[in-house]
């Protein structure tokens, strides 16, 4: 009996000692704890924050919504719920995956940013090495609030690592515009004007300066956004930056990270992996799915097409030596991307006549396809998506010179882009505009540069078309905008999942 009960004593004190080291963390798994040590460390941790570009609803779901919702784009995707949503301004299910993960994907930018910001400060590393680390964090939390700001309006505000359980408040729209000031500014003044190759893609000077003047002028806060450009047009960045000689250069993945683009998302080929996020995965997808799902059909999917009065605008202007303007066939795939025709046009590899199931109507979004280098898209694109170009910052700033009461000092920056595209100078063919004609043309001069590459939403916004329900100019050119309802359709709605759970959370007027 007492070698039984013995016996028992050693069996339960083992039981006992095997519990508890189950219970002892382990020492090799990274924790929020025990990651932030040193300049690895922080590097690693901020390369996350940039990670997020990766994710689906980032690299694919949020263009789709840029590029359909204004007047150039629209949806004729089989999907109904996708078609009613990006373009028709028809969202019944606030919880629907393509609305909540672009919200959620943002907030996780801003997630693993906060943890950089709070977390880095505390690590002994070099100085300089560690302001630069956090400047790029709070660029990126910028870039995150902006994109949650332009599309949801107001929304739930957090300047720290969240914790479970946690509800935030929520901040207006001008309340984050206004952090995304602060953070931009202190960003501006640490970041480096250039990096060495083997650092490309990271956020420089030049990049928060601009994306600080998109913010300022949404406002309409004209001589903030004068300051913040001034440095790229007429400072340090003039040295910096400067427009490509061909245009569609800025569109080839042989040509990427040039001299024109001032913040440029980083994507990567990855045959490896057959995820579209960045999960936790040996093998993350770094590419963009983007091109599969603009692409036309039989190539992609097809969900997304341009409006066809957009080529009419192009068609405006005829380039000094009589010809078209080359940056039609740079932005369009459509019967005529050739201009001798849809017998010479080429879609993939094959005579555009010749496709079949195509729409031979349609015209197709090509600056971020891959058509120029394979016949097939997929999931995994290459192709690096321009955010801003110096191009897009040259027409911001002759746009605040304007309306700053300078429209003559503004024409020359409008020159520089249309003399690269081959036309005549602004000051030679419209002298002498007046502010409300210069506003108009500087309207066209983005359509004609930048249409495909996600601003026109913005725009719209900016140049008072959504301010009341639509006019009529917009229902002419977009059918869809015959339901916008102001002010409900300025914004997408804020998931149910979060305003149910965030009683500080109100939902989006009109939802």
């Amino acid at each position: 009996m007492k070698k039984l009960l013995i016996l028992f004593i050693i069996t339960a004190l083992s039981v006992a000692g095997c519990q508890k080291k189950l219970d002892i963390p382990n020492p090799n798994a990274p924790t929020i704890e025990n990651f932030w040590q040193n300049s690895g460390d922080a590097v690693l941790g901020v390369n996350a924050v940039y990670s997020v570009l990766h994710r689906g609803a980032i690299s694919r779901y949020m263009p789709m919504f840029l590029l359909a919702r204004g007047d150039v784009g629209y949806s004729t995707s089989p999907f109904f719920e996708l078609a009613n949503a990006l373009d028709k301004f028809n969202i019944t299910d606030y919880n629907w995956f393509f609305t909540a993960d672009v919200y959620q994907d943002n907030y996780q930018g801003i997630f693993r940013a906060n943890q950089v910001i709070v977390n880095v400060p505390k690590i002994n590393m070099d100085e300089t090495m560690k302001q630069r680390v956090i400047a790029e964090a709070k660029f990126l939390r910028s870039l995150y609030y902006f994109h949650l700001a332009i599309l949801y309006g107001n929304v739930p505000f957090l300047l720290e690592p969240s914790t479970a359980g946690a509800l935030p408040p929520q901040a207006t729209q001008a309340e984050v515009f206004a952090q995304i000031a602060t953070d931009l500014n202190e960003a501006a003044t640490v970041l480096p004007a250039t990096y060495p190759a083997s650092e490309v893609g990271r956020a420089t000077k030049g990049a928060a300066y601009a994306l600080l003047a998109k913010v300022y002028m949404q406002q309409k806060l004209w001589n903030e956004a004068l300051t913040a450009l001034q440095w790229l047009v007429e400072g340090e960045g003039r040295n910096v930056y400067s427009l490509m000689p061909s245009y569609r250069d800025n569109f080839l993945v042989t040509t990427e990270n040039n001299r024109e683009s001032v913040f440029e998302w980083q994507f990567e080929e990855n045959t490896t992996e057959t995820h579209d996020d960045d999960l936790q995965d040996p093998n993350q997808n770094y590419g963009s799915s983007l091109a599969q799902f603009v692409a036309p059909k039989p190539v992609g999917y097809q969900d997304i097409e341009a409006r066809r009065w957009i080529v009419s605008v192009f068609h405006r202007e005829k380039t000094t030596t009589g010809a078209r303007d080359p940056r039609l066939e740079a932005t369009f795939l459509y019967d005529s991307t050739d201009v001798r025709g849809p017998n010479f046009t080429q879609l993939y590899g094959q005579v555009w006549n010749n496709v079949g199931g195509l729409n031979k109507e349609g015209v197709f979004f090509r600056k971020f396809l891959n058509d120029h280098w394979k016949n097939n898209e997929g999931f995994r694109s290459k192709n690096n998506w321009r955010y801003i170009r110096y191009a897009d910052v040259l027409l911001m700033y002759a746009e605040v010179l304007n309306e700053v009461g300078r429209t003559g000092d503004a024409y020359q920056y409008v020159d520089r882009v249309r003399q690269r595209a081959g036309l005549a100078t602004l000051t030679a063919a419209r002298p002498g505009l007046g502010k409300d004609a210069f506003r108009s043309q500087i309207e066209h001069e983005r359509l004609t540069e930048l249409t495909g590459e996600g601003w026109r939403w913005p725009d719209l916004v900016r140049f008072g078309y959504l301010s009341t329900n639509a006019p009529a100019v917009l229902v002419a050119r977009d059918p869809s905008f015959a339901n916008f309802q102001f002010p409900r359709d300025l914004f997408l709605p804020i998931p149910t999942r979060d305003v149910d759970i965030n009683p500080n959370i109100t939902q989006n007027p009109g939802f």
